[in-house]
């Protein structure tokens, strides 16, 4: 182990980089849907003994960023199909989807390396308190990632813990952002046996490691058998997954006949127990807030009692018209990507409408100046999608309040659901057709199973294409849907838990685990020097 920890720290040019490259794509397995969490151990120990043959603070940056270059470009290899579905217009982006997504996600991992570099020399750390650095700078620059120019916090390597229920228990505790910072440490212990120690103090860190993931492991076996899955009492689902190809969703001729198979399928045998039926993102190819006519169909549809929640386009006419170089004015629209509640009486009884909006799909940033280089093409329509107000939670009458996402917003730890009003049931509804038969359904439906266990809270999650669920408030998968398939689930709602610490207190937690990982490195540096005097 000394030899190949010697062999790494000595590489040196493009070697160093090309091998640092290829361990940011091993670390990429570990991530859903393959879950090869082994993966993290060969990546992370490397990548220490990478870091400690590293001599300047360039070479540090370049260490972490070749890292996360390739770590993303493998597991975000799918965002680029996005760009086919109009390839006449937009298949000239694939390079700046393939590389340039990766290479300003690295910045981050890149910055986390380089921190890592400047404490470890600047405190002479060594042994488990170079890898207790690590873990908190990756952790601060993780978050940093999701949270800086409204955030992409997509494949964080605590999704790494979704192989194993009970692992995953323990997100509602620290959140993902604390799985990542323990992620980092016990994949990275195995470094301490490359160091110059003898005897069992080269295992003492590995072996901290392995109690530390067997604890969390029979803790979370036990939540999950304390707290069997009940459901709510005459609350039967069913979610409508059509399978719309995304080239065809809004061509004007086949709208009707998209309408046609949503009411089909809902409309199947057993139609009449249902007490919700739920529609995917987007689903009504028509404005359900300006069309009373679709309204009635829709609630005639509707057994007595139960209400139709759909994605839809809501819109509103603003007071001052459009004037165009013609002179003829006309109405302005305002446009929010919404979720529409409605009664057998056709009537929109609640709505929500989209706060996280998608950068360049649903809305241009600083649009008056990227439009001088042509880049607001890139966004769909003639203007913005509007911003909602935030996390809501939505009253149905004679059903369990709900908190609405739509699409990635489910990808946002502890920003999914109101802190004001808890509801009893998360909802996401999605339309991943963008990205094909790929592992980016896959992704983001364990992200979304992962803000479950945080909340606490079941999760019911409505997709085009697909992956349609229905999951407990312990993260286990009830039901679901196969990826690409045209089918209906049927399903029950699984009652809600008590607030978990992650939702009472969110981020907090995350700090006091940050606090107490920062004060067992300064005891461990304490340690060092004491044994080196």
């Amino acid at each position: 182990m000394r030899q190949l920890a010697g062999y790494l720290a000595d590489l040196k040019g493009w070697r160093r980089l090309a091998s640092v490259f290829g361990l940011g794509v091993i670390a990429a397995l570990a991530l859903p849907p393959l879950y090869l969490a082994p993966a993290l151990v060969v990546a992370f120990t490397s990548l220490v003994w990478l870091l400690d043959g590293t001599e300047t603070k360039r070479s540090a940056f370049a260490l972490g960023w070749f890292f996360g270059f390739g770590y993303f470009a493998i597991s975000l290899y799918w965002v680029g199909f996005a760009l086919f579905v109009e390839a006449d217009k937009y298949a000239w982006l694939l390079p700046f989807s393939a590389l340039g997504l990766p290479a300003l996600l690295a910045t981050f991992t890149g910055l986390a390396t380089l921190a890592t570099f400047r404490l470890v020399r600047r405190f002479a750390l060594e042994g488990i308190a170079r890898i207790l650095v690590l873990a908190l700078c990756w952790t601060i620059f993780e978050w940093l990632r999701g949270t800086v120019l409204t955030g992409f916090p997509w494949n964080l390597p605590g999704y790494a813990w979704g192989v194993s229920d009970a692992l995953a228990q323990f997100a509602s505790v620290v959140g993902i952002h604390g799985l990542g910072l323990l992620t980092v440490i016990i994949a990275a212990s195995p470094a301490t046996l490359g160091d110059d120690r003898t005897g069992i103090r080269r295992w003492q860190p590995l072996a901290a490691a392995a109690v530390l993931l067997l604890a969390i492991g029979v803790w979370g076996q036990f939540r999950l058998l304390q707290n069997p899955t009940s459901y709510v009492e005459g609350v039967n689902l069913r979610l409508v997954q059509p399978a719309i190809d995304q080239k065809d969703k809004w061509r004007p001729e086949f709208r009707r006949k998209f309408l046609r198979r949503y009411l089909q399928m809902s409309s199947m045998p057993g139609a009449s127990q249902v007490s919700l039926f739920i529609w995917p993102e987007t689903a009504t190819p028509y404005h359900l807030d300006r069309d009373p006519g679709l309204r009635r169909a829709l609630g005639q549809m509707l057994p007595p009692g139960s209400l139709l929640i759909t994605g839809a386009v809501r819109t509103r006419v603003q007071p001052e018209p459009e004037q165009p170089k013609s002179g003829q004015s006309r109405p302005r629209f305002e446009f929010w990507n919404s979720v529409q509640a409605l009664n057998a009486a056709g009537e929109i009884v609640a709505f929500y409408d989209k706060h996280h909006l998608v950068p360049f799909g649903e809305y241009v940033p600083l649009r008056s100046l990227l439009g001088l280089l042509g880049i607001e093409r890139l966004a769909a329509g003639r203007g913005d999608f509007q911003r909602g107000s935030g996390p809501q939670t939505l009253a149905l009458p004679g059903f369990p309040a709900v908190g609405p996402q739509i699409c990635y917003e489910a990808i946002f730890p502890g920003r999914v659901v109101s802190k004001a009003e808890r509801p009893q049931w998360m909802l996401n509804v999605t339309n991943d057709a963008w990205f094909g038969i790929s592992a980016g359904p896959w992704q983001h439906l364990a992200i979304a199973r992962m803000r479950a266990i945080e909340e606490g809270l079941p999760l019911v999650r409505s997709a085009n294409t697909g992956v349609s669920a229905i999951i407990d408030p312990l993260g286990r998968t009830i039901k679901q849907l196969s990826l690409g398939t045209s089918d209906i689930l049927d399903g029950r709602l699984p009652t809600a838990l008590q607030a978990t610490l992650f939702a009472r207190y969110g981020n907090w937690c995350l700090l006091a685990l940050l606090l107490g990982v920062s004060g067992l490195t300064f005891v461990s540096g304490r340690r060092s020097e004491d044994q080196a005097s």
